[in-house]
């Protein structure tokens, strides 16, 4: 196991190297403000005003540094660091921009931009060699983790399939069932500096909890559906016994009014940049077969009302008399144009009219047919929860999942979001969609085998 000590000196590290980041971030832009904005202002600021404006663009980094994790470093693979990295630049630059725009007064100071352009084009330089080298130094300074699995009579497969996808930070070396006993297993904990628990009973994992805990030993978990509701309940302090508040009833009166009002500004903004786009992915789909140009087919949405989704027809005519299924991994019903749009996730641009409509959100769960989410509830009685809110273009499990994620795996990223909603979440996840774009795993079928997201 790592000392103490050590961990600190690890920490410390990456700490500093993400705090150079953002100074020397803040400093370009300080020697901008010095050498070219200051001057342009109505009023002259003195000493306090100058560093209150660098300072604010500093806590602009930070922001939105969090928001879209770009200084997680080894959390996140080396592309999406990149990719966060480019939103945090765009988005703070932009922001101080107009910031500076209203300070000044006057709109003709947009077209003194080029500064502001040049900026963030040396800062993105910077940036993904800073990424390029902390990859380098966190690689060294943190090598994988090994493991003990402790699981349950769920088969491990799937879990040490999806832990050894990220060799660079995980490494599952040994697995134990929980039939081995508590004695055992705790001897063997201790041989290692992390430990993954599997799906297990509660009680159980409590006391693995509560024993990596007392034994400074790092422990990741699967979290079950009440653990989702717990980590987002309210506190309750009025007592000299802490209490937690679950609600249970999706989305407040008031975030659903501003949530409608958002989804009828962005679909309509939505409409018009895509427009041009939309018309040349519907003469390729007429001119391939002659067939219809949209597809329909009845969803679910909130309290499992059903409608009828608008999507690019991306499989042959009649591609379900045989019955409803997912799409497979190599589907011979889709057609060369459909695998072209079902790549980029251009087939579901029509569902903006959907939202305009109300039938769905901008953001929310997957719409799923009422057949399959039977299915699913058969298997996964809490299935149902997802419908609390309404079904989304995009959401937290097609941000962070697959489009053959395990539907209770899907359940959970989708109950993490109705319990922790915010609006800056949506705003978030809006951002994120682009990165998926580029993402092969985000569109591939389920297995040839599957016909939905249950496995066999």
């Amino acid at each position: 196991m790592k000392t103490s000590s050590s961990l600190k000196n690890k920490r410390m590290i990456m700490f500093w190297a993400k705090m150079f980041i953002v100074i020397l971030q803040t400093a370009m832009y300080g020697w901008l403000w010095f050498h070219h904005y200051k001057d342009m202002m109505p009023v002259v600021y003195w000493n306090r005003g100058n560093w209150t404006i660098i300072a604010l663009y500093g806590l602009f980094i930070v922001v939105f540094s969090r928001a879209f994790g770009a200084l997680k470093v080894g959390y996140l693979k080396t592309w999406d660091i990149m990719y966060s990295q480019l939103l945090t630049i765009l988005c703070v630059n932009a922001v101080a921009y107009l910031q500076l725009a209203l300070i000044n007064g006057d709109w003709k100071f947009l077209e003194n931009s080029g500064p502001i352009f040049a900026l963030a084009g040396l800062d993105l330089i910077i940036v993904l060699i800073w990424a390029l080298f902390m990859r380098w130094i966190y690689t060294f300074i943190y090598p994988p983790h090994e493991m003990l699995l402790i699981y349950g009579d769920v088969s491990p497969d799937t879990i040490i399939r999806k832990i050894e996808s990220r060799k660079d930070k995980y490494h599952v070396k040994e697995k134990i069932p929980l039939s081995a006993g508590m004695e055992r297993i705790f001897s063997e904990i201790l041989k290692y500096d992390a430990v993954l628990i599997g799906d297990i009973p509660v009680g159980d994992r409590n006391t693995l909890i509560q024993y990596c805990f007392e034994e400074n030993i790092r422990c990741y978990g699967s979290p079950q559906i009440t653990d989702i509701m717990i980590r987002h309940s309210e506190s309750i302090d009025l007592f000299d016994s802490p209490l937690l508040l679950f609600r249970n009833n999706g989305l407040t009166y008031r975030q659903m009014f501003v949530k409608r009002i958002m989804d009828i500004a962005f679909s309509l903004v939505g409409v018009v940049l895509a427009s041009p786009v939309m018309l040349l992915i519907a003469f390729f789909v007429k001119i391939y077969d002659g067939g219809p140009v949209f597809y329909r087919q009845k969803r679910q949405t909130k309290d499992g009302r059903e409608f009828e989704i608008l999507k690019f027809r991306s499989m042959i005519i009649d591609s379900e008399k045989n019955g409803a299924r997912l799409a497979k991994e190599h589907d011979s019903r889709i057609t060369p144009v459909g695998r072209v749009i079902r790549r980029l996730h251009f087939d579901e641009l029509p569902q903006l009219f959907n939202i305009l409509k109300g039938d769905m959100a901008f953001v929310g769960p997957r719409p799923e047919r009422k057949e399959i989410t039977e299915e699913y509830s058969r298997e996964i009685p809490e299935f149902p929860y997802r419908l609390k809110v309404k079904a989304g273009l995009t959401g937290y499990a097609q941000v962070y999942g697959q489009y053959n994620t395990l539907p209770y795996d899907k359940l959970k990223m989708d109950l993490t979001y109705i319990t922790g909603y915010s609006l800056w979440l949506d705003i978030k996840l809006i951002i994120l969609t682009v990165r998926i774009l580029f993402q092969k795993e985000k569109s591939e079928g389920v297995d040839d085998s599957q016909k939905t997201a249950l496995k066999n």
